[in-house]
């Protein structure tokens, strides 16, 4: 008999080295017990996820608890959890169970730690082979002896290494290995046995970035602005049929109990449906929550429609920034020098526009309709949080067909630290339309303007703004001259 089973040993070792796959009996998985509890139990979902890679999570069930201490198996949570933010109570009598001891169990199942489990215990081996035609399984029982690196079996009376069958057959899953990340409560009853309960808690790798679409007129004067909540779940599990709620604002995570603080009033908040995502101020922050219930799959990024704006009045500006050390061409002297000329969207963030809502941080896509009625993407910018009633400026690009060449003309020296210096700036438009221009000029020390060929405006001590039409396919010159005292 042991001599049978040692060539049965033979027979597996002696065959050519095939693929390690570890699969579980078909009886291995963890059946739900009395006091383990799914997401069959849920009642209640709500999700707030902050733009800050993190997300509070508040999960209410309905239990059945028995009298007395016991173990509370709450399974189905996010695998991200941070164990130190969790926060149980029963919401049918708070008073009567209190948390003796709480324990995160994240030692989840896959097939090298299901192995390393079942040291010191029998596992049986399977090998599929085809002979006349047919699949035969020959299967061995093998007691595993370590699993340091590769697994050490006692087949028989004899120590084996090396070996590696198609499959593996385990009895039972081990009391210490979990499917899913497992929040495990020590509860003390004193009440009824039926409890609906909440759990609390932070999770990390959850995410959401707003973005937006804005689609301006082929005349430039007015666009249509959509923005978008961007969601990335990768948190481990998923929430279905959730409240969703969204904060935007830069969160201060240096100090835990001002978060334990928000985690509180966030887990109260209660903000009336409306048929659009609705916004609140929330502390310092915005919260925006979704009208309706929604489902946020594992692995999955998801875009729900936040704000939408027609016939937003825009304006379309073409600016000039002169650079600090333009003095003189170092390359080529004499020659003028060559700034960009940078085009911008303007338009506010206003209710008589359509839109008047907190805009949280984004990147703004920019549209716009071509000659043949086709929609064409034309550049992209990023804002910061926008309170309403503020103004927005994206930058799109720079002109392709105007150019912008400068000099410095005259330098004289009127006294000790006094000197007057004149500048000339040249526009060239090559479009079709006219235009207007916007020079910002940086000017040191104590200046004072003696003469200016366009209109200008103090814009800063240290700086001047000139609007300069330049009418199409022509040029214009803006020249200036000032007084500077170092």
């Amino acid at each position: 008999m042991r001599a049978r089973l040692s060539l049965a040993a033979l027979a597996v070792i002696a065959g050519v080295l095939f693929s390690h796959q570890l699969v579980p009996a078909a009886q291995a998985g963890r059946s739900p017990g009395p006091n383990t509890t799914t997401l069959d139990d849920q009642v209640e979902l709500a999700v707030t996820v902050y733009n800050s890679d993190i997300a509070l999570v508040r999960d209410v069930r309905n239990l059945q608890l028995p009298q007395g201490r016991s173990d509370l198996q709450f399974m189905d949570i996010a695998a991200t959890v941070n164990p130190a933010t969790v926060h149980f109570r029963s919401l049918t009598e708070p008073s009567r169970i209190s948390v003796l001891e709480q324990n995160y169990e994240y030692d989840l199942l896959d097939p090298e730690k299901l192995l390393h489990k079942y040291v010191g215990r029998d596992v049986t081996l399977v090998r599929t082979r085809e002979e006349s035609g047919a699949m035969h399984e020959e299967i061995v029982k093998a007691r595993l002896l370590s699993d340091n690196g590769a697994p050490v079996w006692r087949i028989g009376s004899e120590i084996v290494t090396g070996l590696r069958p198609d499959h593996m057959r385990f009895a039972e899953l081990p009391d210490n290995l979990y499917t899913h990340p497992t929040l495990i409560w020590t509860l003390d009853n004193t009440g009824g046995a039926r409890h609906r309960v909440e759990a609390s808690y932070l999770a990390g790798k959850l995410s959401w970035n707003a973005d937006y679409v804005l689609t301006v007129a082929r005349d430039d004067k007015a666009a249509d602005l959509d923005g978008w909540v961007t969601l990335t779940n990768g948190s481990g599990t998923s929430f279905r049929n959730a409240k969703l709620q969204l904060v935007a604002g830069d969160l201060n995570r240096v100090r835990p109990q001002a978060l334990n603080g928000m985690m509180e009033a966030l887990r109260r908040s209660d903000v009336a449906a409306a048929p659009a995502m609705a916004q609140e101020a929330f502390s310092d922050y915005h919260l925006y929550t979704l009208a309706r219930k929604t489902t946020i799959n594992n692995s999955e990024t998801k875009q729900v429609s936040m704000l939408a704006g027609t016939g937003v009045p825009v304006q379309k500006r073409y600016v000039v920034d002169g650079q600090a050390f333009y003095y003189r061409n170092v390359q080529h002297p004499g020659a003028p020098l060559k700034d960009v000329v940078q085009v911008y969207y303007q338009f506010k963030n206003e209710e008589q526009a359509g839109l008047g809502m907190p805009m949280p941080a984004g990147t703004v896509r920019v549209y716009q309709a071509d000659s043949k009625g086709g929609v064409q993407f034309v550049g992209e910018d990023r804002i910061d949080h926008t309170p309403k009633d503020e103004t927005l400026k994206l930058k799109i690009g720079n002109a392709f067909d105007v150019v912008c060449e400068r000099n410095q003309i005259d330098f004289e020296k009127i006294a000790a630290n006094v000197y007057e210096v004149e500048y000339e700036v040249t526009l060239r438009n090559h479009k079709a339309v006219p235009i207007t221009v916007e020079v910002n000029e940086p000017i040191g020390g104590s200046w004072k303007m003696l003469r200016s060929s366009h209109e200008w405006t103090k814009t800063a001590a240290w700086a001047g703004q000139f609007q300069v039409p330049v009418a199409a396919d022509a040029a214009s010159v803006l020249k200036y001259r000032v007084r500077v005292t170092y």
